[in-house]
């Protein structure tokens, strides 16, 4: 199973209140062919840019983790000077903030996001770069008081600590050991190797290691829900790296399996990971 970019699960980029669960908002939610053939033809032809999630209305829900990301990341990036967003897909979740600060920049490694997160975040006065996931940042060093990031592939810990200023914040929502894993593993069989990323003690290690002081850790497990084998057709072309070369036609013995088994049985259920993290450069 390869890397997670920004999200592993993208969530819709809504605001994080209540309810505790969320429908993925937009269409009705409702096909007009409830037949296999029916739903996955309506998957196969939505377009899969961006990380807006609002064509699962209806089809699959999402617990939400209880801190609420969007909100405490426009908390900080309302106090500071200068930031960066790491990974930050169409800037969505960068553009919920009220206010940004007088330099703010963003860093997106695949091209048909570049483009939507400019044309989104550039009315805003952002700065949206585009950057190879695993390259050092193209930023000079002590260059921001906040870098922040949602679901990023891995977190750079080198580079995050070398960009920050001395007393600047890291400030993110990563996700977490095995997520979505019960989906995952129905296509792929046992993943045990890839069970054990993702760790949050682990990546706080990292963090220490990069001389980052670890300010607030919290780790949560949340239901997935999937209403119709559209959701998950969806899903999995979406989100491509938790299936790697998914198609339609590579498991369609396994889709209609699934097919049946959530026209019988209700929602396939799933659990996504997600851990708060916030470290701290220091003074001196």
């Amino acid at each position: 199973m390869c890397s997670m970019s920004h999200p592993e699960i993208p969530h819709t980029p809504h605001t994080d209140h209540p309810p505790a669960h969320r429908s993925y908002d937009g269409s009705s939610g409702e096909s007009n062919d409830a037949s296999y053939d029916g739903l996955v033809a309506e998957a196969v032809a939505a377009p899969t840019e961006g990380w807006d999630f609002s064509w699962f209305d209806g089809r699959a829900t999402e617990e939400r983790p209880s801190w609420g990301y969007a909100r405490l990341m426009g908390e900080r990036l309302a106090r500071v000077e200068s930031a960066l967003d790491l990974h930050t897909g169409g800037g969505e979740v960068l553009n919920l903030a009220p206010k940004l600060p007088p330099l703010m920049a963003a860093t997106e490694g695949w091209p048909p996001n570049v483009e939507k997160a400019t044309r989104l975040l550039g009315p805003r006065g952002v700065v949206v770069v585009a950057a190879p996931d695993d390259a050092p940042l193209p930023f000079a060093g002590a260059a921001f008081d906040l870098v922040t990031a949602r679901h990023p592939v891995k977190a750079p810990f080198g580079e995050i600590a070398r960009v920050l200023r001395p007393g600047g914040t890291y400030f993110a929502q990563h996700v977490g050991p095995a997520s979505v894993f019960e989906l995952v593993e129905y296509f792929l069989g046992p993943q045990p190797e890839a069970r054990r990323g993702r760790d949050p003690e682990v990546e706080a290690a990292q963090a220490r290691a990069a001389g980052l002081e670890i300010v607030d850790l919290r780790a949560e497990r949340l239901r997935m829900e999937f209403h119709d084998i559209g959701a998950v057709v969806h899903f999995l072309r979406k989100v491509v790296w938790m299936v790697p070369g998914f198609t339609v036609e590579a498991y369609e013995p396994q889709l209609r399996a699934l097919h049946e088994q959530i026209k019988e049985g209700g929602p396939f259920v799933a659990h996504s990971t997600r851990h708060l993290i916030e470290a701290r450069k220091p003074q001196s």
